[in-house]
């Protein structure tokens, strides 16, 4: 080895390894427990989660251990922490701590009790109400980000309408007209099928061309339907429909999440809308790959964050018409104790029983609070350059 070589060994130096690169999950942690609200934000929601299991067991069955729905009228209107009055009262009377830990109520049942309960009813509303809305919102906003430069023809107007004036004549009993209009759609179906691969150069008949007229593109549409549902005012709009349909609580999971998936939609299509145009997207349609695999399997991922943050705040815009709902008498019926109408059994008493209306309106600010917190620190730690603005 000559004198250049050992040199050159010497100034060479083997560089020290790189430490491994954090994952996702750890990135969106170290950026999340920055934010110290959304820290808090996030216990009290999974304190609220395991009060609402929690109450769902003990409130629940034949022999509940806290009887919500327990009438004690010689017990009626006792503050908190007061304890019964044993002459009075049966051994099955009794409450369960030995004393009414947030009062009882004008019927005398246990408030705490019906607390428990209320919490899991309004914990179901709100995640059974933002999966629907989150369902429909992905849907459409996908559609709308992905196929949204695809026009409709006015011939796929006309089936439509037709498929749904057959379908509700149908409904309505007039199902000599109603099937007549669904055999028609169905042959022009399966005419249109059998005749798809016929050459594009053959030119139509004039009275057949005018139903092959590009109509309004697919995103135009969504688009325009989102903006009709934006201007309604959402809680007048359950409020309406509610009154109509028959008090349940699956109406009410229904009809909250019919009418909250256009933030979703537009959340998903502008993430949609920035993602087609990518270089992996091109890739894996030169590769062939379908369109809904693309959709699913590339773009999805990549769009799941707003929605996730959108779901997040979406569960207490929940928990609010129905609460909303139950305090105005169209919310879920007796026997479930809701937040709502405990908190509307305490309006006639606020000056004799105050905590009929404290004790579930702080509850509910609380909580709907809380997942706010948690949906901001959600949305900083997955969007880390929109953290870096504020």
């Amino acid at each position: 080895m000559n004198l250049n070589e050992t040199t050159m060994y010497k100034d060479f130096h083997v560089e020290a390894p790189l430490p491994p690169k954090r994952t996702r999950l750890q990135e969106f942690w170290l950026l999340f427990r920055q934010n110290r609200l959304a820290i808090i934000g996030l216990l009290i929601f999974i304190l609220f989660f395991c009060c609402a299991i929690t109450g769902l067991f003990l409130t629940s069955g034949s022999k509940p251990i806290f009887d919500s729905s327990l009438i004690r009228l010689e017990e009626k209107l006792r503050p908190p922490f007061s304890k019964p009055n044993l002459n009075l009262l049966e051994q099955d009377q009794v409450p369960t701590l030995g004393f009414y830990l947030m009062g009882t109520d004008d019927l005398g049942r246990d408030v705490f009790a019906r607390m428990l309960q209320g919490a899991w009813v309004s914990l179901t509303i709100g995640f059974v109400a933002v999966g629907i809305s989150v369902l429909i919102g992905i849907f459409m906003g996908g559609i709308a980000g992905y196929f949204g430069q695809n026009y409709i023809k006015i011939n796929h107007i006309l089936l439509t309408l037709f498929l749904v004036s057959g379908t509700g004549l149908v409904i309505f009993d007039v199902i000599l007209f109603g099937a007549a209009l669904l055999l028609l759609c169905a042959a022009y179906i399966v005419y249109s099928i059998l005749t798809r691969h016929r050459s594009k150069k053959k030119a139509h008949p004039t009275w057949q061309a005018m139903f092959h007229i590009n109509a309004i593109s697919v995103d135009a549409l969504i688009m325009r339907i989102v903006d009709i549902m934006l201007c309604f005012p959402s809680f007048f709009l359950i409020l309406t429909v509610v009154a109509i349909l028959p008090a349940s609580i699956y109406n009410i999971m229904i009809v909250i999440g019919l009418t909250s998936w256009m933030g979703t939609t537009r959340f998903v299509r502008a993430e949609f809308l920035s993602l087609r145009e990518q270089d992996f997207v091109a890739a894996a349609k030169a590769l062939g790959i379908g369109n809904f695999r693309i959709i699913f399997r590339h773009m999805m991922p990549n769009a799941v964050a707003p929605v996730l943050v959108s779901a997040t705040i979406g569960i207490a815009s929940a928990i609010l018409p129905e609460a909303g709902l139950s305090f105005l008498g169209f919310g879920v019926p007796p026997p479930y104790a809701t937040w709502g109408n405990i908190l509307s059994d305490g309006k006639n008493f606020i000056f004799d029983a105050p905590w009929l209306t404290f004790i579930p309106g702080i509850t509910i600010l609380i909580v709907v609070l809380s997942f706010n917190l948690f949906g901001e620190g959600l949305r900083d730690g997955l969007n880390p350059k929109l953290r870096e603005r504020h």
